[in-house]
């Protein structure tokens, strides 16, 4: 990064990804994106580039539950064609121009969505939306669970440990786990179980 930004001479400020100031929505969409990299990556960490436009693809053409549309479905007001889908026999167009009526009607279909209405007033909204699900997990004693990486040096780096821990004593939020090849025990407080890992894997295939 130091050699890009030299090399082009431009000034790379860090902050927070909802800084108007920055790249905002490029940050918001790393953070997405990131994950996803680093679940189809080998093991050597040499070929993630082979995933980004499959990723970038997928990501565009997923319903969103913020908004209840596909970002390609914001910008080209239609549902994507996708390679897989039947193709057209026939064209209907009332008029040369029609493209650009429907092109109109599918806007303001979608701008009139209350889903994004509530991302384009606010009115602190967002936060609900962006918290809603999000659980407090607890955890029983004798439980395998899966520790939360600390100090990771890149992005695509496991966010788990890959080897599973056993709950020895439960004390909301924080646990002590124990290694059963060393039975060291420690003090841990980020914990994810095998189903829920398996889960959050299954669904983002």
């Amino acid at each position: 990064m130091d050699s890009m930004t030299e090399l082009i001479g431009y000034n790379h400020i860090f902050s927070t990804v909802y800084h108007p100031q920055t790249n905002e929505m490029v940050e918001r969409f790393n953070a997405t994106f990131v994950p996803q990299l680093a679940k189809l990556q080998d093991r050597e960490h040499n070929n993630w580039d082979e995933y980004l436009l499959p990723i970038v693809f997928a990501y565009n053409t997923e319903i969103h539950a913020t908004t209840q549309y596909s970002p390609y479905q914001l910008q080209f007001r239609r549902e994507p064609h996708l390679p897989t889908d039947e193709s057209s026999t026939s064209f209907i167009f009332n008029k040369p121009n029609d493209y650009y009526d429907q092109l109109k009607k599918g806007m303001l279909r979608s701008f009139n969505n209350k889903h994004v209405n509530i991302l384009l007033l606010d009115n602190g909204n967002t936060k609900v939306i962006m918290t809603n699900g999000v659980t407090d997990p607890h955890y029983k004693i004798n439980a395998f669970v899966l520790i939360k990486s600390h100090g990771l040096k890149t992005k695509l780096e496991q966010k788990y440990s890959i080897t599973p821990k056993i709950i020895i004593k439960e004390q909301h939020p924080t646990y002590w786990v124990k290694d059963e090849h060393t039975q060291i025990a420690n003090l841990e407080c980020m914990l994810m179980t095998l189903d829920q890992y398996l889960f959050l894997k299954q669904r983002d295939v």
